[in-house]
């Protein structure tokens, strides 16, 4: 097996998933194990990137082999980034699986220190990205208007976070609708705005207002 994993799913039922593959796959019991530890997060911080760390690298306790299951709903950029070495220089007998709702919430430095489970393209979009894709031009701008804004770092970046699932949640949409000649230039400009969102630099503004004027009226019925 690979060392490190991410699939996508919500939050149980990535981690049924995982755990399916722990036993089947690693031969590891679940029941009153100590090694294999399971995180479970809504907002995924920093902090909690590094409690996963100082857990992750203590040695097996009964015997081998050992596995963290890191599972969030969503997770910062940050965090991501606390994880990288994990990720890449694991301890002798770690394995690991990360469940997150998309691989598009990927920074492309973890993803390739992974395999990726669970296909993007069979999970149903959020129900915002839905909503977006359906509002009016004053709905829409309204949402742009609140998610551009913040009154500190903390709520700017997680409105930045609340944009990128937007986003990510627009290409299950269009991965729903079916790909064709129609839908692929759409998702090629999804990946472009998906890559600048990672840019904190860039306005969140400016994305979102170009990602309301490519999507096509006909994207949900």
């Amino acid at each position: 097996m690979h060392h490190a994993y991410v699939i996508s799913d919500e939050v149980e039922q990535g981690i049924t998933k995982a755990e399916a593959l722990i036993e089947q796959e690693l031969g590891l019991t679940l029941r009153a194990n100590p090694d294999v530890v399971i995180f479970r997060h809504g907002l995924f911080s920093v902090e909690d990137a590094r409690r996963v760390v100082d857990v992750a690298v203590q040695a097996p306790i009964g015997g081998d082999k050992k596995v963290v299951v890191i599972a969030a709903s969503r997770m910062y950029h940050e965090a991501q980034n606390a994880l990288l070495k994990l990720f890449e220089e694991p301890p002798a007998g770690l394995t690991l699986f990360l469940v997150l709702p998309t691989h598009g919430a990927l920074l492309p430095t973890l993803r390739s220190r992974v395999q990726l489970l669970g296909g993007d393209t069979r999970q149903e979009a959020s129900e915002e990205a839905q909503a977006f894709a359906k509002a009016s031009k004053e709905k829409r701008t309204a949402l742009i208007k609140k998610l551009s804004s913040g009154k500190d770092d903390v709520e700017r970046r997680e409105h930045r976070e609340t944009a990128l699932a937007l986003v990510n949640g627009i290409e299950q949409l269009v991965y729903q609708k079916g790909i064709d000649s129609a839908t692929v230039p759409l998702l090629e400009e999804v990946a472009v705005l998906r890559g600048y969102l990672y840019d904190r630099a860039a306005p969140v503004k400016m994305i979102l207002e170009h990602l309301s004027l490519v999507l096509p009226r006909d994207l949900v019925e």
